[in-house]
C-alpha cells in the first residue's frame, strides 16, 4: 500500500511580488477501483499542466537571459550610442585644451612684447603692447573656462557610458540567476511528474482519504522573531468511529525571504517531543514524527512541537505544513486529504514585534468539535504510546521549486511524499 499526496500551486513573480505562501491540492486516490485510476489520471494531468508550465517559465527566462546579454553586449559597441557621445565629448575636450595652450602663450608672447619695449618706444607703441596683453589674457581666461566645461562634460559622458554597461551587466546577471532558479522549477516538476507515472504503474492498493483525521496548529505566531524558538502543538483528531492502529503525523516548514528568491530553509528548524523523552528531536528529511499506536475513536493526542529560526535569518515569510497518515493492522489505510498549511512572518533579530496572533490555516480550519480526547483527558501529550517505527521507515521524496523571476512569467511547485506497502510495518 502507498500514501501519496501532492502539493501543487503556481507562482506568480514579480520584482514586488512578496514570498509566495502554499495552497494545498489533494491527490488520494478515491477507495473505489474506477474512481482511483480517474484520480490518478487527475493527479497526473496536473503534474503534466505544471510541468509545461515550468517549461514555458524556463524558455522565458533563457530568452530574457538572451536578451540580457544582448543588450550587455550593445553597450560595449562601439556605436553604442553613450560610448559615441564620451567619444565626442572627449574631441571637444582635446580642441578646448589645444586652444588653453595657444592662449597661454598668446599670454606669454605678449608679455614678452611689453617687457622688451625700449625706452625710446612712443607712448602709443606702449598702449598697444599693452592692449595686446590684456586680450591675450582675456582670451586665456575664456580658453581655461572652455577646456574646464569640456573636462566636464567628458567625466559625465564618460560616466553614463559605464553607469550603463554596469546596469546592463547587473540585469544580465539576475536575468542568469533566475534562469536557474526556472530550470530548478522545471527540473522538479519533470521529476514529480515522472515519479508520479512510475508510482502509478506499480501494483498495489491505494490508500483512501479520511477528512475526519484532522491535524490542527495551536500557539504558532503569526511572527516569529530570527534568533528565538517558539512551542507550540499539533493535535492529531481521530473523528471517525473505528480506532486507527498507527498513525503518523507528517510536518513540514519552507521560508523565504521577503522577494520570495532566497529559500531560508537551512535557516528554520521544526522539532517535536516526545511524550516519553525530555529531548527535542528534529523533524527529518522524512518530516513523518514517531507513531501514534493506536488512536481510538473519537480520541486525540498532543504533540509538543517547536520552531527554531537562526538568528542569521532575514525578514521574511514562511509556512508550517501538516497532515497525518493511518494504517491498520488489517491492511486498509489512509490519511487527512490535505496538507494544512499554516502561514507566519519572519522578522529580524532582535525586532520586536509585541503581541501577535496565532498563526492561522490556509485552507477551512478542520472541525474538530465534539471529539473525546485519548483516555478521557482534554489536552494530554503524547505518552507512551509513540512508536519508532514512523519516521525511520517512511519514505517521502520533497521537490519544492519557489518561482521567481524578473517579470517574466510563473513556476510550479509540488510536495510528494509517498510511503511503500509495508513500510509501516
Amino acid at each position: 500500500m502507498k500514501i501519496r499526496r501532492i502539493l501543487a500551486t503556481a507562482v506568480a513573480a514579480a520584482v514586488t511580488t512578496p514570498v509566495l505562501l502554499l495552497s494545498v491540492t489533494p491527490a488520494f486516490a478515491d477507495d473505489k477501483p474506477a474512481a482511483q485510476t480517474q484520480e490518478k489520471k487527475q493527479s497526473i494531468a496536473e503534474l503534466e499542466k505544471a510541468a509545461a508550465a515550468a517549461k514555458a517559465v524556463y524558455d522565458d527566462a533563457v530568452a530574457a537571459e538572451s536578451a540580457a546579454e544582448a543588450a550587455l553586449e550593445a553597450t560595449i559597441a562601439d556605436t553604442f550610442p553613450l560610448t559615441v557621445a564620451a567619444k565626442a565629448a572627449e574631441v571637444v575636450a582635446a580642441e578646448a585644451a589645444t586652444a588653453k595652450t595657444a592662449a597661454d602663450q598668446a599670454v606669454t608672447d605678449a608679455k614678452a612684447v611689453v617687457d622688451g619695449l625700449p625706452e625710446t618706444a612712443t607712448e602709443e607703441e606702449r598702449t598697444a603692447a599693452a592692449t595686446a596683453l590684456t586680450e591675450a589674457e582675456a582670451a586665456a581666461v575664456t580658453a581655461d573656462q572652455a577646456k574646464t566645461a569640456a573636462d566636464a562634460a567628458v567625466v559625465t559622458a564618460v560616466d553614463a557610458r559605464d553607469d550603463a554597461r554596469v546596469e546592463a551587466a547587473r540585469a544580465l546577471g539576475q536575468a542568469q540567476e533566475a534562469t536557474k532558479v526556472a530550470l530548478a522549477d522545471k527540473t522538479a516538476a519533470d521529476k514529480a511528474l515522472a515519479d508520479a507515472k512510475e508510482e502509478a504503474e506499480e501494483e498495489g492498493e491505494d490508500c483512501v482519504p479520511e477528512a475526519k483525521l484532522t491535524t490542527v496548529v495551536t500557539g504558532l505566531p503569526s511572527t516569529v522573531v530570527a534568533g528565538t524558538k517558539v512551542n507550540f502543538k499539533l493535535r492529531v483528531t481521530n473523528g471517525t468511529d473505528r480506532t486507527m492502529d498507527e498513525v503518523l503525523p507528517f510536518a513540514y516548514v519552507h521560508a523565504t525571504d521577503k522577494s520570495g528568491l532566497d529559500e531560508l530553509d537551512d535557516l528554520v528548524k521544526l522539532q517535536w517531543l516526545s511524550g516519553s523523552s525530555s529531548k527535542w528531536k528534529t523533524v527529518d528529511n522524512e518530516h513523518y514524527m514517531d507513531a501514534i499506536s493506536p488512536l481510538k475513536a473519537g480520541a486525540h493526542a498532543d504533540i509538543k512541537m517547536r520552531l527554531a529560526i537562526d538568528a542569521a535569518a532575514p525578514a521574511g515569510n514562511g509556512v508550517t505544513f501538516v497532515a497525518g497518515d493511518y494504517f491498520n493492522d488489517n491492511g486498509t489505510c489512509g490519511g487527512t486529504p490535505d496538507l494544512e498549511g499554516y502561514e507566519f512572518m519572519i522578522a529580524a533579530a532582535g525586532s520586536k514585534p509585541g503581541k501577535v496572533d496565532d498563526a492561522k490555516p490556509g485552507a477551512t480550519k478542520p472541525n474538530t468539535s465534539d471529539l473525546k480526547p485519548q483516555s478521557g483527558t482534554s489536552a494530554s501529550p503524547v505518552n507512551g504510546s509513540l512508536a519508532a517505527t514512523g519516521s525511520s521507515s517512511a519514505t517521502s521524496q520533497l521537490a519544492l521549486a519557489s518561482g521567481a523571476a524578473l517579470a517574466i512569467g510563473a513556476g510550479a511547485m509540488f510536495v510528494v511524499r509517498r510511503r511503500k506497502a509495508g513500510s509501516h510495518a
